[in-house]
């Protein structure tokens, strides 16, 4: 039984799977024919829409990471976003920095990481003050997040590595608060 061609539903029924197996199995354990399956599709339809398994790999993180720039007010989403990369413990080869540090030679996975992991969250991160150089500010308080991620679950650096999530929250957000200050009481 074959269901009519709806490049939307596929496209969906793909990222649907993708969220569901990454999630379950790690980029590594995931195979396109795998995602595919499940999603009900032939895998010829996944390079179609999504270019290779990074790339969809790359969307999957930009969807979460909409959904987290959604769910947040600005002044959460610092806060939100360490807490969520923080007590997430998966494989450290399976960790979204490594998704995003994989597909960075993919041009439309860079795009993708760059608009939704770079410029929405500096955006957001921007509004929280009125400096003249705001973007900046936020630019650093995201680099700042990234390298906290890369040598927690990359390197595995201790203490960071096994520090309590809520404490580093706390510390970063409270560091992060000079940055992302008003300057004038509003």
């Amino acid at each position: 039984m074959s269901r009519p061609r709806d490049a939307a539903a596929t496209k969906a029924a793909l990222l649907d799977a993708a969220t569901k197996l990454f999630g379950e199995r790690g980029f590594d354990r995931t195979t396109v024919r795998d995602i595919a399956s499940l999603a009900g599709v032939n895998q010829a339809l996944l390079f179609r829409y999504y270019g290779s398994k990074d790339a969809l790999f790359a969307t999957v993180l930009a969807t979460q990471s909409r959904e987290l720039l959604e769910d947040s007010p600005a002044e959460q989403l610092l806060r939100n976003v360490l807490l969520r990369m923080m007590e997430e413990k998966p494989r450290r080869e399976d960790h979204p920095l490594y998704a995003v540090l994989r597909s960075a030679h993919h041009d439309s996975a860079a795009e993708v990481v760059r608009r939704q992991l770079g410029e929405e969250y500096a955006r957001a991160l921007s509004s929280l003050t009125d400096a003249e150089d705001a973007e900046l500010r936020a630019d650093l308080v995201l680099a700042w997040v990234v390298g906290i991620g890369v040598l927690r679950t990359v390197f595995g650096k201790e203490p960071l590595a096994e520090a309590d999530a809520a404490t580093v929250a706390a510390l970063v957000t409270r560091a992060a608060s000079v940055l992302l200050e008003h300057s004038q009481p509003g």
